[in-house]
């Protein structure tokens, strides 16, 4: 089992600031919704014209941002996988499946959706969380962790 090994409720704030106001200048500028499913997915889709270039600058920025940050603080990205190379392609396809089966994903529904009071993103990230607690406990506990 896997010990929460700090506790950073000052950086956790900032950092849900940070993101608060990146999801909502989006919204309010561009009248697009922050959704990381969306924004990715968006670019192998054909739009209208001009639609890509946002869509790749806005996941240039987490990707810059994160290399930044790694900068100053590399032990943030210390970590350790317990699980099979298998087991991750198998929870990567499933995620991906469950943002299709949900028309999103967490920062969409999640930050975005539940932030305008959406009736459907609300039950959609009760439903993320919901899967993810008993997939959890199924993989830990069922399958002793093992997979």
């Amino acid at each position: 089992m896997t010990v929460m090994e700090s506790f950073t409720p000052i950086a956790s704030t900032i950092g849900g600031v940070l993101i608060g106001i990146a999801a909502a200048g989006l919204l309010m500028f561009h009248g697009r919704i922050a959704g990381i499913s969306g924004i990715a997915g968006g670019i192998f889709r054909q739009r209208q014209s001009g639609d890509t270039a946002w869509r790749v600058m806005f996941l240039v920025g987490l990707f810059a941002a994160g290399i930044a940050w790694s900068f100053f603080r590399p032990e943030d990205y210390a970590f350790g996988i317990e699980r099979s190379t298998v087991a991750l392609i198998i929870a990567g396809l499933a995620v991906g499946i469950g943002t299709q089966l949900g028309s999103g994903c967490t920062s969409g529904h999640g930050v975005c959706g539940i932030g305008r009071l959406s009736k459907r993103s609300t039950v959609a990230t009760v439903t993320f969380m919901a899967t993810a607690a008993i997939t959890v406990f199924i993989v830990n506990e069922v399958l002793g962790g093992a997979v």
